[in-house]
């Protein structure tokens, strides 16, 4: 089969096209022919800073396409389905090899595209809002990088449980498009003082939640918050050094939660959560945003797209 491998990290170049030999199926999982790939932000930390652990390694989180062999311990799945799953690598391929419980059935009439991006972004955005963030109806969340998947996910999700939702965002036509997607008020990062922003539109209040995939602006996000609020710290898309200081958010009885979807996918209520938005995206209650589409031997063009371009919502690889 092809695949985008990589030897040694570095810059999207360091990707390449070969190929490489099929995946066995495990006893315990799918064989699936790949038909989409969605760019993860972790797929571009990986490549950029993270070794791979053997020559030829396949990147990537989120594949969806067709089962064309099943496991012989798996009974809820049969060959000629339609799954997307989620692992910590191998999506950057024609096929891949994934655990049955790492699998959700595409529903009828989704694309399956927006199937290979929606786990993650909108599993990650449910559980930073609503498990680790407790908001409730009538709150206010400010969420960093609302053009990102789990930006455009979280302001969804935000808006439809009757939330107040800011979001960081640059250019107007990218705020048009949150808007039409529940997004309250925008905040150009770029012109503008988040946390002097933020405390106008509050009346000087802060937020009570604030969800952050960015890392770089942990700062801000802090700051923005009112006394005993909740900030969720999910990732580290602008890969600056974590350092902060946290005897402010002691001060105000400030709550600081961390996210890492990777160990959170399979636990069976984050896995019935997806199941469901997989069913409202089909019924056009959710949209799931793909800024572009690549062919799997443009892999190190499309990883250079998403991190060198002001995206909405996902890059997606069809092989």
């Amino acid at each position: 089969m092809k695949a985008a491998v990589y030897d040694t990290a570095g810059e999207p170049r360091v990707l390449h096209y070969r190929d490489v030999a099929d995946p066995p199926c495990p006893p315990d999982g799918v064989l699936i022919r790949v038909e989409a790939i969605s760019i993860e932000g972790g797929d571009l930390i990986n490549r950029a800073s993270t070794p791979p652990p053997t020559p030829g390694y396949i990147l990537g989180y989120a594949a969806a396409g067709e089962v064309v062999a099943v496991g012989s311990q798996v009974r809820n799945r049969l060959t000629g389905q339609k799954v997307t799953s989620f692992d910590l690598c191998g999506s950057h391929a024609a096929m891949r090899a994934a655990r049955a419980s790492r699998t959700w059935l595409v529903p009828d009439g989704l694309d399956t595209a927006a199937a290979a991006a929606l786990p993650i972004s909108f599993g990650t955005a449910y559980h930073c809002l609503f498990t680790r963030g407790g908001l409730g109806e009538g709150e206010t969340v400010l969420i960093q990088g609302g053009a990102g998947g789990v930006g455009l996910a979280a302001i969804q999700l935000a808006h439809q449980a009757g939330a107040t939702v800011i979001a960081t965002v640059s250019g107007r036509e990218r705020t048009q498009r949150l808007a039409a997607l529940g997004l309250t008020h925008a905040i150009d990062h770029r012109t503008t003082d988040v946390v002097e922003e933020v405390m106008r539109l509050t009346d000087g209040r802060g937020v009570n939640l604030v969800v952050d995939p960015v890392g770089s602006t942990l700062g801000s996000s802090l700051a923005s918050l009112q006394p005993e609020g909740r900030l969720v710290f999910v990732g580290n898309a602008g890969r600056a050094a974590l350092d902060l200081d946290l005897w402010p958010a002691l001060q105000a009885n400030q709550s600081l939660m961390g996210v890492f979807m990777g160990t959170q996918l399979e636990k069976p209520e984050v896995y019935r959560t997806v199941s469901q938005m997989l069913q409202r995206a089909a019924r056009d209650q959710l949209e799931v945003t793909i800024d572009r589409r690549f062919a799997l031997a443009d892999a190190a063009l499309a990883h250079a797209y998403a991190e060198g371009n002001s995206i909405l919502g996902r890059v997606v690889l069809l092989p």
